[in-house]
């Protein structure tokens, strides 16, 4: 740290050029964590009046004395060699988080954001031994982790931490996941990428605000890179079935080599596949007879030359509304089919570049980047969480849900309104009738102004049928097309497949399941299937904001408890109590039945054909980070090697479980 200060103050002028481009209340936040001046923050504090970046209106000559004045405390440390407070105490991180982002942080959620923002050295998200593991059986403990992406290489990391064997498996010929196989233009992620981003791997270099697919595969392939990860990755590889087998306690995976088929074994199965990895392709009519080019966006055909040509596009969620702006400036026509309206939110940061003068402070200013980390937390996650719930009294209940859900209606509406230029044809395309977060909310990528181009045609008619060269509505309107695009989504609810997944007695993950209706404990773990362990499963999807790496890390740190549980106890098994499964789930469905995802009038990929929730989280992600924080052995049945059976053990807290899990 030391070493930072010195190397920041060494060029004044390059110093007060940065300081003069970087955000203010990360800023003030590195001032009062250097010196302890809280009268400079309770001056700046009433100017800020959100977590964004853009929600300030501190006067320049007030943001100046702040510059001069950390100018001044990093010059007094590099001058007396002083090592900086590794962290305020609790109390003063309240009131200065608080004041960062222009409300009440509640005080619940101080051990979280101390861990998220890593002060020290130490990571705290890191499973450590209990025991002495030079003791233990460590190296005859065999992991099998099932994708590359996001989650898998933070398996990986946390894995090889440990010291336990793994390997993982990806069907694709380079990692990254979902960030991999989608590169279709105009793709990025819509949460920002300070945020973003593991925990244990902070990136002060990002480009964007908002990131591009390309920086972002970069940052994982890095990631995977800078841990040495690459030896235990097999590429090209991948997972077709799964079957444990209850007298050795093992799972046999066989495997789809370029070579022909392989089973291994295993004594643990991470799937790290996500939700959004198989393409959904609606069941439209005449669709095979269509002559011309036809691709889905997550498998997109860059051979495909788009220039003045007529292209169909069906589906206007997340993958749509980032492609059409990027395409219609080059295409003859654009065509746009809608199904049901999405609402889309601006942020002025999502299209912004981020200035040299903050790169620089996020790289040499100690501090700034676990500050800027916690804006966008908070800017991007649980601030608006109760405005999803419903209210019983709310008069208005079929367009929102209560006063907050409304008010955050007509703010996106007169957004709209404005885009569009009061074009009410438009408007009455565009406005969903349903509450606001009903379906995932997207990011506006100039898509209203996309809509105004001559070249750009919505329609909000229903598709009857493809024919050779055109798509035609049920109106009898042919529109015809040289291209067709679907961006029709993923089979979000068909979780794990098309992997063929058998556990105890010979029940297999569909049989469970169906095909679309997953449920897991904690949305990891499923009664029957023992030592499988599953990321981003049932009900971890984050719509409400944050972001989906922090979920990640919740379950890794939770899964290898679970494996260390079983290492250090001698365990061959552990299998998560079916009452305590049940118990879980029950809780989540009495959640979101509240929530705005349930609403009757939503038809989406967070629900299955019964209108149950399945996907979505109904947590804040405080609530997820307190349930998954510890393992709990006692919710789990463990077995003993050769034995086949469980151990009965101590009867599952069930009662004391429950109590920990109603939270929020």
């Amino acid at each position: 740290m030391r070493d930072m200060i010195e190397a920041a103050v060494r060029d004044e002028a390059a110093l007060r050029a940065a300081l003069a481009e970087a955000e203010i209340a990360p800023l003030l936040m590195v001032l009062v964590q250097l010196t302890g001046d809280l009268d400079i923050l309770d001056e700046v504090a009433p100017h800020i009046h959100g977590a964004w970046s853009f929600l300030e209106s501190v006067p320049e000559e007030l943001k100046q004395e702040v510059r001069d004045r950390l100018i001044a405390a990093l010059q007094d440390y590099a001058a007396t060699g002083r090592e900086p407070p590794p962290r305020p105490p609790a109390e003063l991180l309240q009131r200065m988080m608080s004041a960062g982002v222009g409300q009440m942080v509640p005080e619940e959620y101080i051990p979280l954001l101390i861990e998220e923002m890593r002060f020290g050295e130490e990571d705290s998200r890191a499973v450590r031994w209990q025991r002495d593991p030079a003791k233990l059986p460590i190296a005859d403990f065999r992991v099998v982790v099932v994708g590359a992406g996001f989650a898998g290489i933070c398996a990986a990391v946390r894995l090889k931490e440990m010291g336990i064997p793994f390997t993982v498996f990806d069907k694709n010929d380079n990692i990254g996941g979902t960030w991999w196989e989608n590169r279709y233009p105009g793709c990025a992620v819509d949460t920002p990428n300070h945020f973003y981003s593991y925990s244990f791997n902070t990136n002060p270099s990002w480009k964007r605000h908002f990131s591009r697919r390309d920086e972002i595969l970069a940052y994982i392939e890095d990631t995977a890179d800078k841990y040495g990860l690459r030896e235990h990755i097999w590429l090209g590889v991948e997972v077709m079935r799964a079957e444990f087998d209850e007298k050795d306690s093992l799972w046999r995976v066989t495997l789809r080599r370029p070579e022909g088929f392989e089973t291994i074994e295993a004594n643990a199965v991470i799937t790290a596949v996500g939700q959004l990895n198989r393409p959904a392709v609606l069941p439209i009519a005449g669709l095979d007879r269509f002559r011309g080019p036809m691709f889905h966006t997550a498998e997109w055909d860059s051979s495909v030359e788009l220039k003045d040509k007529r292209v169909a596009m069906i589906g206007t969620g997340a993958s749509g509304m980032q492609a059409g702006p990027s395409i219609a400036p080059e295409v003859a026509q654009l065509t746009v089919f809608q199904r049901t309206p999405h609402w889309a939110m601006n942020n002025p940061n999502y299209h912004k570049e981020v200035n040299p003068g903050t790169i620089w402070t996020l790289q040499h200013i100690p501090f700034y980047a676990q500050w800027m980390r916690f804006q966008l937390f908070w800017a991007s996650s649980d601030g608006f969480h109760a405005s999803l719930q419903v209210d019983q009294d709310w008069p208005m209940p079929d367009c929102s849900l209560n006063e907050a859900n409304h008010k955050m209606r007509e703010l996106i509406v007169d957004y709209v309104r404005k885009e569009l230029d009061d074009d009410k044809e438009l408007l009455a395309k565009v406005i969903p009738s349903y509450p606001p977060y009903g379906k995932r909310m997207l990011r506006d990528n100039y898509w209203y102004r996309m809509l105004k181009r001559p070249n750009v045609e919505l329609v909000i008619g229903r598709i009857s049928h493809v024919t050779e060269d055109a798509i035609v509505t049920e109106d009898g309107t042919a529109h015809p097309a040289d291209i067709i695009i679907l961006a029709t989504g993923f089979q979000a609810s068909k979780m794990l497949w098309p992997m063929e997944i058998k556990g105890r007695n010979g029940r297999t993950i569909r049989d469970t399941w169906g095909d679309d209706n997953p449920r897991a404990y904690l949305g990891v773990t499923v009664p029957g299937f023992p030592n499988l362990f599953v990321t981003y499963g049932p009900n971890t999807n984050l719509a409400h904001g944050g972001s989906i790496i922090f979920h990640t890390e919740c379950q890794i740190r939770y899964i290898l408890q679970a494996l260390r549980e079983m290492i250090e106890q001698g365990y061959a098994s552990l299998d998560v109590r079916p009452e305590v499964h049940d118990g879980y789930n029950k809780l989540v469905d009495e959640k979101c039945r509240n929530m705005v995802w349930a609403h009757p009038g939503v038809t989406s990929w967070y629900k299955n054909r019964h209108n149950r929730v399945t996907v979505t989280s109904p947590w804040r992600l405080l609530d997820y980070w307190k349930l998954t924080r510890h393992f709990v052995p006692e919710e789990y049945r463990a077995g003993r090697p050769g034995r086949g059976a469980v151990i009965p053990g101590q009867q599952a807290a069930t009662v004391p479980s429950m109590e920990r899990l109603t939270v929020g």
